[in-house]
């Protein structure tokens, strides 16, 4: 009988889906004794993974459910296939990246300030030139949002994820740019040589790579200096896909805004600049985690054991690539 590990908190409900032949294994968190599984399951970065793995045996394959595997690479030996979790994180991180970038473009972040600071007015300067208007009225109301419809958007790592952040942007009328490590066409895909040659041409810069030795600090100073000025960049990625202090730099010299899912470091210690940042909206790391998430990633991870159970091939497994 296969045998599967599992987190010990791990809710019933989400194993339903998985074949009845099968033996669930309950793998304790500050594991000291040895146990026998075929099959695990990383359903999140547990801190304690290379701790727990020391302690199993007989492990054949490693099914992680975050998209990220670089967190699992450096401890696991090359013989135990692993398998990320392309594709379960379409919907919810596409829609973080959506989200981000309407809120950095409509100010909402701003504007929440300001109503917790109990404030009723615009932020644009009186040379902007939209308003004619002279007395106690000026400065209530100022044009000072920007429309998603007519940018450009640049679409870093265009895989999985970035296919389904491009089906939510186009309804909203923009320009995509995309690219990869490999260029292909249907649709058009440069490849990543051709960075510094688009980054000019965006007025939004997303970046959904994975982090792997050719993406670690792929946007540092030279890249955000090509951005327009004003222009937002998303990092949904990995936070030391993009240099920090450069990114400090870009955002308090104005030359760039920011929407942040990641950092680096993570979490972002208090105290650290950019928190304060000017134009920079930062959550902490939760992009891709909700409710329905979280059963799509079972519902596969039930998926990949009926496979390894009847001696099929298994889906999204790692290369030495790094995904």
């Amino acid at each position: 009988m296969v045998r599967v590990g599992v987190d010990e908190s791990l809710s019933d409900e989400l194993l339903i889906g998985f074949p009845h032949d099968v033996e669930i294994v309950r793998i304790p968190r500050n594991l000291t004794d040895t146990i026998e599984i075929d099959f695990w399951i990383l359903p999140f970065q547990r801190r304690d993974a290379a701790e727990a793995f020391s302690h199993l045996r007989g492990v054949k394959v490693v099914q992680s459910m975050m998209a990220g595997v670089d967190w699992i690479t450096p401890w696991l030996p090359k013989d135990v296939t692993l398998c990320d979790g392309r594709g379960i994180h379409d919907i919810s991180a596409s829609e973080w990246v959506l989200a981000a970038i309407l809120s950095s473009l409509k100010r909402f972040p701003l504007y929440r300030d300001m109503q917790l600071r109990e404030q009723w007015k615009g932020q644009a300067s009186v040379s902007d030139g939209f308003l004619n208007e002279r007395g106690a009225q000026v400065g209530q109301y100022r044009v000072l949002g920007d429309d998603l419809s007519g940018k450009t958007i640049l679409i870093v790592g265009y895989g999985s994820i970035g296919a389904a952040i491009e089906r939510r942007l186009v309804p909203f009328g923009v320009n995509i740019l995309r690219i990869a490590r490999s260029s292909r066409q249907n649709p058009e895909v440069q490849d990543v040589s051709n960075l510094r040659r688009l980054l000019p041409e965006a007025d939004v810069v997303v970046v959904i790579v994975p982090l792997t030795p050719d993406t670690r600090r792929l946007i540092g100073a030279t890249e955000l200096s090509l951005m327009k000025r004003g222009a937002l960049l998303v990092n949904a990625a990995r936070g030391p896909v993009v240099v920090t202090d450069a990114m400090v730099e870009a955002l308090n010299s104005h030359q760039i805004c920011a929407a942040l899912d990641v950092t680096d470091p993570e979490p972002l210690p208090v105290g650290h600049p950019l928190w304060l940042a000017p134009n920079c909206l930062i959550t902490p790391h939760v992009g891709g985690s909700t409710p329905e998430f979280i059963h799509r990633a079972f519902q596969f991870g039930a998926e990949q054991v009926r496979r390894f159970v009847a001696g099929q091939p298994l889906e999204n497994v790692v290369t030495d690539a790094g995904y």
